[in-house]
């Protein structure tokens, strides 16, 4: 492991002011992750600028009655906070299901908008990997992929989105708040997150020193009937095979309004709005369902390996829809 510095930063500003001025300094919150990136050489930073003293660890209701999140919220901190249980249900869960009670209680919420693909081949330093490496090749598109996307690929990576928490806010119009030297910037959710396309290691807009200070939910009275279903090969602490943020609201057992993103199959939290479109207006059924979710999937390209991920995320889809019509009409 390379040599590496540490300073500790207490006020935004100064945090900011300190990466941008360092072409090799990066933040480091709850650090679940950036020292893996290290080891691995997977990241080149040579200094890590210690963030967890800034006072961006709120979980508040904002006047128009969003709900703001601060970045250094720890996800087991917003997953246990009232707020988001009765409200956002599905932001909960997603987080629960995300990550081990230890890790949870050290990342943070804006660390987990930056966490890093589980692509075996961008973690092996033999292997080849344009997240990596740009321009090497990806030796996932011939290898071992059957955790690999099926949604939103390219010929220069198939790589799984990992986060949980993502997805959910994905569903449900999250806007990520991020400060830097020129000021204040807010992305819809949706656009932060980018396709590999021909460029996949730029995984997000974001340039050296930009700094998530926030996350904000909008206020949607849809989302206290939400869920998050997450299929894996172990019940214990894994990655997502496919998963599925759900939020739905029916008027005398028709679809009304419906919020639908996939996790596990995508190169980054894929909202399915095919799926949305094929659904509202609709009766709650098990056909209804099926029907958009085949729609949904109807794009994706698959390998061998990977193949069973087309009908895993159909299902996946049809039974977090179900579960909420269960409910019935809530309003």
């Amino acid at each position: 492991m390379r040599p590496v510095s540490y300073s500790r930063v207490r006020d935004v500003a100064t945090a900011i002011a300190t990466v941008t001025a360092d072409a090799g300094a990066a933040y480091l919150a709850g650090g679940t992750t950036k020292v893996d990136m290290l080891r691995i050489y997977a990241e080149a930073s040579q200094r890590l600028v210690d963030i967890n003293d800034l006072p961006i660890d709120h979980i508040e209701v904002q006047p128009d009655g969003a709900l703001r999140i601060g970045a250094m919220a720890r996800m087991n901190d917003v997953a246990m906070a009232p707020l988001v249980m009765e409200r956002f249900p599905v932001i909960s869960e997603a987080l629960v299901l995300g990550a081990s009670a230890q890790l949870r209680n050290m990342a943070s919420m804006g660390g987990n908008m930056l966490q890093r693909t589980r692509c075996t081949y961008f973690r092996d330093a033999e292997a080849s990997c344009n997240k990596r490496e740009p321009g090497s090749g990806c030796d996932a598109l011939t290898g071992v992929n059957r955790g690999h996307a099926v949604l939103g690929t390219s010929k220069h990576c198939i790589a799984t989105h990992p986060s949980d928490v993502a997805v959910a806010l994905t569903a449900l119009d999250a806007v990520i708040h991020v400060q830097n030297t020129g000021g204040h910037h807010a992305y819809p959710i949706d656009d932060f997150f980018l396709l590999p396309g021909g460029t996949p290691q730029r995984e997000h807009p974001l340039n050296h020193g930009d700094l998530i200070t926030a996350i904000e939910v909008p206020a949607l009275p849809v989302g206290r009937n939400s869920l998050y279903l997450k299929v894996r090969d172990r019940e214990s602490y894994e990655f997502a095979l496919a998963s599925a943020a759900c939020a739905l609201r029916l008027e005398n057992g028709v679809v009304a309004e419906v919020r639908l993103a996939l996790g596990g199959v995508a190169t980054k939290p894929w909202r399915a709005r095919r799926a949305e479109r094929a659904l509202l207006g609709q009766p709650a059924t098990r056909e209804s369902f099926a029907r958009a979710a085949a729609e949904e999937m109807s794009d994706a390209v698959a390998r061998p390996m990977n193949e069973f991920k087309i009908e895993l995320a159909q299902r996946t889809m049809v039974r977090a829809l179900e579960t909420l019509a269960a409910r019935g009409d809530v309003s």
